[in-house]
């Protein structure tokens, strides 16, 4: 396909809980199955899109079980407790019937969660073609009135940059390059008024990773379409999938290949066979890993002839 696919989903991600609830001790949540294309050596496409966010759960939602200890709650912070809590399950339909009759709140909290919601709503199996590109395009509608309603949440920033990239997809290649630009900064804002965020560097990551395996004639393509496409190195793909591990270790199975592929493309074999092989070991809670498990059983082999 000619073009560079701009970021569609990786993670839910990593997101910090509202800062009205008190918890402690609250377990890790694991994405939940998409059936997404993933970067292949030899296979490039010209257009990137970022790893599908599921339900890896807000930061403080890492156990499987809760602990939680909360200070008198009113009904609007009970609700974002009970909207956190219906992310990780991936109860979608439960968590945007809640959250809807929030879409005209002035807190961002709200409004970032409702885009989260109204995306995963979207990337069901069974949503239509039609319905599927209303719900992106409310997805971004809720995500930019989060970001205008504070500048400072980190999550708004995430999530508006997640949809640009999906309503992207709709708008043709000539915008998706443009919006590519825009996409990057908001992911860049995110890590600096979250650096903890695990998930916002590993999509920056994968971003400079497609950015740098994009030919030489795929890049005169681009040009020709854009005066300036965008560009990266593996180098600075390498640094970002690094930080990630360095925040949260061996916290999401595709960012250990990613690293394996990087390390391939770079030429460093034995640190390529380190992260392939971590990837393949890591345990499989879902479809998404599974796939991983297979992308690097597959690299390996290839590897060792």
């Amino acid at each position: 396909m000619a073009g560079i696919i701009l970021i569609r989903s990786i993670l839910g991600s990593l997101l910090t809980a509202s800062k009205h609830v008190k918890t402690k001790g609250l377990p890790r949540q694991y994405w939940t199955a998409r059936k997404k294309p993933i970067l292949t050596c030899g296979r490039t496409t010209f257009l990137l899109t970022l790893p599908a966010l599921s339900y890896l759960g807000n930061e403080a939602y890492k156990r499987l079980h809760y602990t939680t200890v909360v200070h008198a709650l009113d009904k609007a912070e009970e609700d974002l407790e009970q909207a956190d809590y219906l992310y990780s399950c991936g109860e979608t339909e439960k968590l945007y019937q809640l959250l809807l009759q929030y879409k005209n709140s002035e807190d961002a909290e709200f409004l970032w969660r409702l885009a989260r919601a109204s995306r995963s709503l979207a990337e069901q199996s069974n949503v239509a073609a039609a319905e599927k590109k209303r719900l992106m395009y409310e997805a971004f509608e809720y995500a930019q009135s989060a970001l205008e309603r504070n500048e400072g949440c980190f999550a708004a920033h995430k999530w508006y940059a997640v949809c640009l990239s999906d309503v992207g997809e709709y708008e043709g290649i000539k915008v998706k390059i443009g919006n590519s630009y825009t996409i990057k900064e908001h992911l860049e804002r995110a890590i600096e008024l979250n650096p903890k965020d695990a998930t916002s560097f590993h999509i920056l990551g994968y971003w400079c990773f497609a950015f740098a395996e994009l030919p030489w004639y795929q890049r005169k393509v681009a040009a020709v379409i854009f005066a300036s496409p965008p560009t990266a190195t593996y180098e600075e793909a390498l640094e970002f999938f690094l930080k990630a591990e360095e925040v949260d270790p061996n916290f999401y199975s595709m960012n250990l290949l990613m690293l394996g592929k990087t390390y391939m493309m770079l030429k460093e074999q034995d640190k390529a066979v380190l992260w392939l092989s971590k990837a393949r070991d890591y345990p499989a809670h879902n479809e998404e890993d599974r796939q991983v498990h297979k992308d690097a059983l597959d690299l390996l082999k290839k590897m060792r002839g």
